[in-house]
């Protein structure tokens, strides 16, 4: 039975991790597989300090993701308008093209989007094609990034997922070392 769960968990994981990579809710997957896991052995082979940190570092990828192509056009004097369109505009973006383009519509929505909008914020503020571009690029580069970083966070709480469940369902628990 402990075999059987664990592989389920690592399905879970890896389904989550290609959720994450395609912009859509593959961490709080990976979570609530670990948890639900967790759970069912009464939170002694994880324990809710380890399940914790893993949410707070999925917290702390979603805030950053979702910024991360208003803070990088910011650096590339975006006015706020712009920032606020990046943001808009990338998550309209993702639901967009989501439903009609399956599998990458939300990463290609979200980029596109995220440049739609810095550009428009740009232009509502000042009349200057180049400069409402290069923010937009900019935005985009940033929007880039925090994909990256989401999708590494989530490549380290699955990572952390699996070995803790992994050495949990070997050796029958976490050493001490590591929980405190």
């Amino acid at each position: 039975m402990d075999v059987l769960l664990f592989v389920g968990l690592v399905v879970i994981v890896g389904a989550g991790l290609a959720l994450a990579v395609l912009q859509l809710p593959g961490t709080w997957l990976i979570l609530l597989g670990a948890a639900g896991y967790d759970w069912h052995y009464g939170f002694e082979r994880f324990g809710w300090k380890w399940l914790l940190m893993l949410g707070g570092i999925a917290i702390l990828a979603e805030v950053f993701d979702g910024l991360a192509g208003a803070l990088v056009a910011k650096k590339a004097g975006a006015s706020r308008q712009a920032m606020i369109g990046a943001l808009l505009g990338g998550f309209v973006g993702m639901l967009s093209l989501t439903i009609p383009i399956p599998i990458i519509g939300t990463v290609i929505g979200g980029i596109i989007g995220c440049f739609v909008g810095a550009v428009v914020g740009e232009l509502s503020v000042r009349n200057d094609y180049a400069a409402s571009t290069r923010v937009g690029v900019s935005a985009v580069i940033g929007r880039v990034f925090g994909l990256f970083a989401k999708t590494a966070a989530a490549i380290v709480i699955a990572g952390m997922t699996v070995l803790l469940a992994g050495y949990a369902m070997f050796d029958g628990s976490i050493p001490e070392a590591i929980v405190h």
